[in-house]
C-alpha cells in the first residue's frame, strides 16, 4: 500500500557532478555555484535590525512566560558588549570564553564579541557541571588564555570557578556572584557606550577573521580548538539558503535545545535563524528524564516551522507526541520539515515520526538530514529532496567538493571548500595531519551512493573508518550500521550500544541500559529497586536475547549481529570522553576505558552475566 504524500516544500533540484579519477577516487560537486555571501555574521544582524526591527529574534523562558528580544533591541546591546570587550583589550589572543548553557545573554555575548572581531569560545557546560576533575576546562584555559570568562550563574558554576586557575582573568557573572571572589556583573557590559571604535572594529571584520573556537575531543579526550572563521560560517549559510529556498519565503521559527558549544546547535541552527531573519525559542529542556518535560511544555506553546534534533532527542520526545493530542497538534501545526543529524536515526524512529505526522495532518512531514563536522561549519552534504528512509545524508552543498577515496572496503569521505577550517588553534601538528596533499580535510567518515546507478539520489553515511574492524574470519563488521539496527531491535532497553569483537570469533554488544525502558519491562518491581537488580530480571535479559535473535534472523552473516552482550548499569562518562553532551557515544573511548569488560564479554567459559545466543 502506498504511503500518504509528503507536505510540499520548495527545494533546489537534486543534482550532482561526478568526476571519476584513474586511481578510483571520485570528486563530487554541486552544479550550483556558491553565490556571494556577507563578509561576517554581523551583517545579517544589521540587516534584520534595519528591515524587521520589531520581529522577535530570541526568546527564553522567564517564569511562566517568555522573555523576548527583537532584532531592533538586540543590535544596540550587541554593540555595547562589543565596546566593552574592546575596552578590555580582548583579541584573538585573548578571546571571550563562555561556560554556560544557551541563553539570550550568552547569545548577546557571542554576537557582541564576533561583531568587533573578538573570537568567542563556548565550552560545554558538562565540562564544568558533570566533570569531577575539570581537566578539560583547565586544558582549554591553558590553550586559549582567555581575556574574559562568562558564567550565567555564579552559584551553579562555583565549583569550576573555584577549582580552575583563570590566572587573573576577568570573571563575568549573570546572577548569584560567588561569595568572596571578584567578579563583574554581566549587565555592566550592556551599559558600555558604543561609538566609533565599534564601527571601525566592525568594518575591519572580514572573511578570514576568527569568529569562534569550538572544542572537540575526538577519541583521545584532549580538547582541540577548531578555528571557525567568518568565511566558514557565512558561506555555509549561503549554501543552505541556496538548496533550501523556502527559508526566504517563511522566516524560520525553531524551538531548540542543542548546545551552542557544538556546531549543530550554533553554526547550523542559530546562524540559520539569524541569516534568515527568523525566531529562536531557546529550549531549556534536554532529552533526559526530568528535562524532556520542559521541551514538551515549550512545544505545547510554540509551533516551530522547522524542528532539529539528534536521534536521542526524538527517542525521548516521541512517547509524548504519541499520547498528548495537544502537544501533537501544536508540534505539527506549522511544521515544514523535521531534521536529524549528529548520529544515524534508527529506522523505527523515522517510521514513528511519519506515522505521527499522518495521524495529525493526513500527510507526511518532510524529513531530512545533513552531514558535516565541527571542522566544516558544519554542513558538507544536505538533503534537499524527498527521501523515504533514514541514512541518506544528501548531496554536496554549493561551493563544497567531496572526495570519495577507496579505503579497504569503503569509500572514505574528504572535504574541501570555503566552509572548512584552516586548522586547530596552536596545533600545527594536528592541522597538518588533518589534510591530504590536495588540501582536502580528512573527516574520518565513509559514504556510499544510495543508488549506485544514480548519484543524484544522494550519499548514505557508511560509518566511521576507524570504528570498523574485522572478525577472526576476516569479515568486516560495519559498526555504524550495526549499531543503528541494534538500537531499533533492542528497544526500549538500550540507551546506546558499543560494538566489540576486533580480531575475535564473534561480535558482541556492550549495552548502555535505558533505565526507564528497562524498568518499564518490570512494572511490578519497586521504583527504588537498584538498577543492577532490574537489569538482571529475566524480562530484561529475555528482551535483550529476543532482539539479538531478531538481528541474526535478518541474515547477512556473523558481522551483522552480536552473539553475546552485556548490560551496563554505569552510564557513559563525560570525563573519560565516552559521551558528548549531545548524547553521541565515542566507540573507541568506551572500548579503551572498559577494556576489562570487553574481555569479560568475550571470555570462555562465558561469564554468567553475559547474554548469549
Amino acid at each position: 500500500m502506498s504511503k500518504p504524500p509528503f507536505a510540499s516544500l520548495r527545494f533546489a533540484p537534486a543534482a550532482v557532478e561526478v568526476d571519476r579519477r584513474a586511481d578510483g577516487a571520485l570528486i563530487l560537486r554541486s552544479p550550483q555555484k556558491l553565490e556571494a555571501y556577507p563578509r561576517c555574521l554581523g551583517e545579517h544582524l544589521e540587516r534584520w535590525a534595519r528591515e524587521a526591527p520589531e520581529r522577535c529574534f530570541l526568546a527564553e523562558r522567564a517564569g511562566a512566560g517568555w522573555r523576548r528580544l527583537s532584532y531592533g533591541e538586540a543590535l544596540p546591546l550587541v554593540r555595547s558588549i562589543g565596546a566593552a570587550l574592546l575596552a578590555r583589550g580582548l583579541s584573538t589572543e585573548r578571546p571571550a570564553m563562555v561556560l554556560s548553557d544557551n541563553s539570550i545573554d550568552h547569545a548577546l555575548l557571542m554576537l557582541g564579541a564576533m561583531h568587533v572581531g573578538v573570537p568567542v569560545a563556548p565550552i560545554s557546560p558538562a565540562y564544568s557541571l558533570m566533570s569531577k576533575d575539570y581537566a578539560k576546562v583547565k586544558a582549554i584555559v591553558g590553550l586559549l588564555q582567555p581575556g574574559l570568562v562568562y558564567a550565567a550563574d555564579g552559584a551553579k558554576f562555583a565549583g569550576v570557578l573555584g577549582a580552575v586557575d583563570f590566572a587573573g582573568t576577568e570573571i563575568v557573572i549573570g546572577a548569584n556572584p560567588p561569595a568572596g571572589a571578584k567578579s563583574t556583573p554581566f549587565d555592566s557590559l550592556l551599559n558600555q557606550a558604543a561609538g566609533g571604535e565599534v564601527d571601525r572594529a566592525f568594518a575591519a571584520v572580514g572573511p578570514d577573521t576568527v569568529a569562534k573556537f569550538l572544542f572537540t575531543s575526538g577519541s583521545t579526550g584532549e580538547p582541540k580548538g577548531v578555528v571557525n572563521t567568518q568565511r566558514m560560517l557565512c558561506s555555509n549559510q549561503q549554501a543552505i539558503a541556496q538548496v533550501w529556498p523556502f527559508l526566504a519565503e517563511t522566516p524560520p521559527v525553531i524551538v531548540d535545545w542543542l548546545p551552542w558549544n557544538h556546531t549543530f546547535g550554533a553554526n547550523h541552527n542559530f546562524n540559520m535563524v539569524l541569516a534568515n531573519g527568523g525566531t529562536l525559542y531557546i529550549d531549556d529542556g534536554k532529552p533526559v528524564p526530568g528535562l524532556i518535560e520542559k521541551t514538551v511544555a515549550n512545544l505545547r506553546e510554540v509551533s516551530p516551522t522547522l524542528y532539529f534534533n539528534v536521534p536521542r532527542g526524538f527517542d525521548a520526545l516521541i512517547p509524548f507526541l504519541e499520547r498528548d493530542a495537544a502537544l501533537r497538534k501544536s508540534f505539527f501545526r506549522d511544521l515544514q520539515m523535521i531534521f536529524y543529524a549528529a548520529a544515524a536515526l534508527p529506522q523505527n524512529l523515522w517510521e514513528k515520526l511519519e506515522d505521527l505526522s499522518v495521524r495529525e495532518r493526513g500527510k507526511r512531514t518532510v524529513m531530512v538530514s545533513a552531514w558535516g563536522a565541527t571542522e566544516t561549519a558544519p554542513m558538507v552534504t544536505t538533503v534537499h529532496f524527498e527521501i523515504d528512509r533514514a541514512g541518506v545524508i544528501g548531496l554536496p552543498a554549493p561551493g563544497t567538493e567531496l572526495k570519495l577515496v577507496p579505503n579497504e572496503n569503503k569509500l572514505e569521505l574528504r572535504v574541501r571548500g570555503p566552509n572548512v577550517t584552516p586548522g586547530y588553534w596552536k596545533r600545527p601538528d594536528l592541522t597538518q595531519a588533518a589534510f591530504d596533499s590536495e588540501g582536502f580535510y580528512r573527516i574520518g567518515d565513509a559514504g556510499r551512493f544510495a543508488d549506485k546507478d544514480d548519484p543524484s539520489k544522494g550519499i548514505e553515511f557508511d560509518g566511521r573508518i576507524a570504528e570498523d574492524f574485522k572478525l577472526m574470519s576476516g569479515v568486516w563488521v560495519h559498526v555504524g550500521a550495526l549499531r543503528v539496527k541494534a538500537l531499533a531491535a533492542l528497544a526500549p532497553l538500550a540507551q546506546d550500544i558499543v560494538v566489540t569483537g576486533h580480531d575475535r570469533e564473534e561480535a558482541g554488544f556492550l549495552v548502555f541500559a535505558n533505565p526507564a525502558g528497562c524498568r518499564g519491562l518490570c512494572p511490578d518491581l519497586p521504583a527504588e529497586a537498584p538498577l543492577d537488580r532490574v537489569l538482571a530480571d529475566a524480562r530484561v535479559t529475555g528482551r535483550l536475547k529476543e532482539g539479538m535473535a531478531l538481528l541474526k534472523r535478518e541474515g547477512g552473516g556473523s558481522s551483522t549481529y552480536a552473539a553475546r552482550a552485556l548490560l551496563m548499569a554505569e552510564p557513559p562518562s563525560i570525563d573519560a570522553n565516552e559521551i558528548t553532551d549531545k548524547g553521541y557515544i565515542n566507540q573507541r573511548a568506551v572500548l579503551t576505558r572498559r577494556a576489562a569488560m570487553v574481555e569479560r564479554l568475550h571470555a570462555e567459559p562465558a561469564d554468567a552475566a553475559v547474554i548469549r545466543l
